[in-house]
């Protein structure tokens, strides 16, 4: 695939390089991990296959040869040459068609996968892009040739479509478990995280995604000594704003860990719109 136009920002991404945290290096991958792996399944390919993210379109590519994509998280209008593609379906491109990914509607990261994957050289073990350490192949830019690699074993499987719903526009509900440092806090702050409707921060990226709302007040001062940190952190600055660490999270930091997002359902901030409200809800079991 050629690229004739990359947006704001189109990564190669595939599920990360974990356990390497004690050399200093972040999982990374994809934001929303879930989507990636849909879009792989969809192809026959392997869940960890390397796609590409791409945050609000404006993506464009022309294909060198007969392919297969599958394009899933965000939604918003996509076409090749002018042909709706639906979302969660694989779909046949044909030699020189141009596939065109357009403004999303709902959620802001489209996951666009060809079946053989992106086949870039990988990187310590992932052909991710982790945008905090510069680490992975450099942001598509016009004018790069993206190497597929070759079909796998699997058939593309015989389904017309999987029918998921697109990313809400409304409130996203994530759960929590206490922190490490819930007792820098006021008990009042705990309750904040659960009690409060927040709201994305347009400062927000795939380090971390920063909440507008109440300030969490402290209890402790002092700087904490750095600590390991992990997907779904909720690390509080000084002036009592979260930040839920994203993919390409530090893998240390210095601000108080008052609760961490669960695994299965950090993903869903991927999506997350700047002024998207943003409710807590306490996890049970082992969700």
């Amino acid at each position: 695939m050629r690229v004739l136009q990359s947006g704001p920002s189109t990564l190669i991404e595939d599920l990360g390089r974990p356990g390497l945290a004690a050399q200093g290096v972040s999982p990374s991958g994809a934001m929303d991990r879930s989507a990636l792996a849909l879009a792989n399944r969809l192809l026959g390919n392997d869940d960890a296959a390397a796609g590409l993210e791409v945050l609000l379109g404006g993506l464009r590519l022309t294909a060198e040869g007969p392919l297969w994509i599958a394009v899933t998280g965000a939604w918003g209008d996509v076409t090749i040459d002018a042909a709706r593609v639906e979302p969660h379906t694989a779909t046949p491109v044909e030699p020189g068609a141009v596939l065109s990914v357009g403004e999303a509607t709902a959620g802001i990261r489209y996951y666009l996968a060809v079946r053989g994957g992106i086949a870039v050289e990988p990187v310590l073990g992932s052909r991710s892009r982790d945008v905090l350490a510069a680490l992975g192949p450099s942001p598509l830019a016009a004018g790069d040739l993206l190497p597929v690699g070759s079909p796998p074993v699997r058939r593309i499987p015989p389904v017309d479509g999987v029918p998921v719903d697109p990313p809400t526009r409304g409130e996203i509900e994530l759960a929590l478990r206490p922190g490490p440092r819930r007792d820098w806090f006021a008990a009042d702050a705990w309750r904040a995280l659960s009690d409060t409707s927040w709201s994305v921060s347009a400062r927000s990226d795939r380090t971390g995604v920063r909440l507008d709302g109440v300030a969490l007040e402290r209890v402790r001062s002092g700087e904490l000594p750095s600590e390991g940190m992990l997907r779904g952190a909720i690390q509080v600055s000084p002036d009592g704003a979260p930040t839920v660490l994203g993919a390409d999270h530090p893998v240390t930091g210095g601000y108080p860990v008052i609760a961490v997002v669960t695994d299965a359902t950090v993903d869903r901030l991927a999506q997350a719109r700047p002024g998207q409200p943003i409710r807590f809800t306490h996890a049970t079991g082992h969700a």
